[in-house]
C-alpha cells in the first residue's frame, strides 16, 4: 500500500485531517474544508480550471469524489441564490451533488462581485466532505494509468466501498412528478430527466419552448408534444431500463429527439447499439470533437464516464462527432429520421459555447 501527503506546512493541532483511500490500498492524507463525515464512491477527476459551482451541482456527479486537477479552488467563492424561470441562475441544480471534493490548494478568501459564501460554507450547509492538500496531479496520474477506481474519505469512522454503478442513479436525482416551464407559445418539449443541468433548461426556454420536465420512467404519450429532449445524468445508461424503453417508442413513432450525454448512451440502447464504460472518462471543458464528414473541429464541455460503442450502430445510424484525443464516440444521428444526440454538453456551464447552436439544429427538425 502506497501513501502519499502533500500537507503544507501548519500547525495540526488546529486542524482537521481526513484519508482518501483508493480500493488499491493506496492512500492520501488530506486537510478538511467541508462536511466532516466519512464517504464512499467513484473518484474521477476534472480538468477544467474553472467551474467548481456548476460542477458540484451537476447531477451527473452523483456518487462520485471529484479530483480537481486545477491547484488553486475556491478563490472566486460561490454566488447567491437568484432564479429565474424558476431555476437557480447560477447553479445546475438546487444542490450539490458530488459526494465529496478533493483538490490541491482551498483558499478561503473569496473576491468575486457576486460572492455570497465560501466553498467551505457551501460544502458544508450540503454536509458534503472536501479535502485539500493532496497532491491531485499524482492521485489524477494514478487514476488514468490504473483506470477510475473506488474510493473513500475516512475521518475517525470508516466506511465500506460504494460503487455507483451498480444502481439506477438516475431515478435518485429525477423530478418525481411532472413540472411545467413557460408559456405554451413554442414548441412543446418533453424533457425527459435523468438528471438535467439547468442551462439545458435554460437554452430552451430562451428559444421560446415550454418545457413539460417529466421522470425518467414517465409515460407521456398521453401528452400534446412536438419532440423529445433526453438529458445528462449519472451513472451507467444500462441501469434505465424503462427510460430506455420510453426512447424506443419515441424512435418508433418518428418523434423528433435530441439526446444530450446520458441521453446520448440511451438513445443508441433504444436504437439497437451497445454502450462500455471508459477507462477514465471525460471531465473537462476543452475536448475536441470532429464532426463526422468535415474538417470542423468544436471544443466542448464533457462530463462522462462510459460511451457509445459506434461500430454497433444498426443500419440507418451514423456516428455524427467523434473525439479527436481518443478516438471514441461523441455523437449519433439517423440518416433520415429526426433523431440527434451528443455525447458533449452544448449547453456547456461551464465551458465554451461552440455547440449552442445544436438546440436550433434539433428545434428546426420539429419545424420540418
Amino acid at each position: 500500500m502506497g501513501t502519499q501527503n502533500f500537507l503544507p506546512s501548519s500547525d495540526f493541532s488546529q486542524i482537521k485531517t481526513a484519508s482518501l483511500t483508493l480500493e488499491d490500498g493506496t492512500q492520501y492524507t488530506g486537510i478538511s474544508f467541508g462536511a466532516e463525515k466519512s464517504i464512499s464512491g467513484e473518484v474521477v477527476f476534472n480538468t477544467g480550471m474553472v467551474g467548481y459551482n456548476e460542477a458540484l451541482s451537476d447531477p451527473s456527479y452523483k456518487g462520485q469524489i471529484l479530483v480537481l486537477t486545477y491547484p488553486l479552488i475556491g478563490n472566486y467563492g460561490v454566488p447567491g441564490s437568484e432564479s429565474e424561470h424558476n431555476l437557480l441562475k447560477h447553479f445546475e441544480s438546487d444542490k450539490i451533488h458530488t459526494f465529496a471534493l478533493v483538490v490541491s490548494d482551498y483558499t478561503h478568501l473569496r473576491e468575486h462581485w457576486n460572492a455570497v459564501k465560501t466553498l467551505s460554507d457551501w460544502l458544508k450547509e450540503h454536509t458534503v466532505p472536501a479535502l485539500s492538500g493532496i497532491d491531485t496531479r499524482t492521485l489524477t496520474k494514478r487514476l488514468r494509468e490504473k483506470g477510475t477506481m473506488l474510493g473513500k474519505i475516512t475521518f475517525e469512522q470508516d466506511t465500506e466501498f460504494y460503487d455507483p454503478n451498480k444502481e439506477n442513479l438516475i431515478r435518485t436525482v429525477s423530478v418525481k412528478e411532472p413540472m411545467e416551464y413557460n408559456s405554451k407559445r413554442g414548441p412543446r418539449i418533453i424533457l425527459i430527466d435523468c438528471g438535467v443541468k439547468y442551462n439545458i433548461m435554460r437554452n430552451l426556454l430562451k428559444r421560446d419552448c415550454h418545457i413539460t420536465r417529466v421522470p425518467c420512467d414517465y409515460d407521456f404519450f398521453h401528452r400534446a408534444f412536438d419532440g423529445v429532449v433526453i438529458s445528462n445524468g449519472p451513472g451507467d445508461p444500462k441501469m434505465c431500463p424503462e427510460t430506455i424503453a420510453l426512447v424506443k417508442r419515441c424512435l418508433e413513432k418518428e418523434i423528433p429527439t435530441f439526446g444530450i450525454c446520458l441521453g446520448n448512451q440511451i438513445m443508441a440502447l433504444a436504437a439497437g447499439a451497445n454502450t462500455y464504460k471508459l477507462k477514465y472518462g471525460h471531465r473537462s471543458q476543452n475536448q475536441p470533437c470532429l464532426e463526422a464528414g468535415s474538417k470542423r473541429c468544436y471544443i466542448t464541455s464533457q462530463n462522462h464516464g462510459f460511451a457509445v460503442e459506434a461500430q454497433t450502430l444498426p443500419r440507418g445510424w451514423e456516428s455524427w462527432f467523434v473525439n479527436i484525443n481518443d478516438n471514441t464516440n461523441e455523437g449519433i444521428k439517423h440518416t433520415s429520421k429526426p433523431f440527434m444526440a451528443v455525447q458533449f454538453h452544448p449547453e456547456h456551464s461551464p465551458g465554451p459555447v461552440d455547440t449552442e447552436f445544436l438546440f436550433d439544429s434539433f428545434l428546426e427538425k420539429i419545424r420540418q
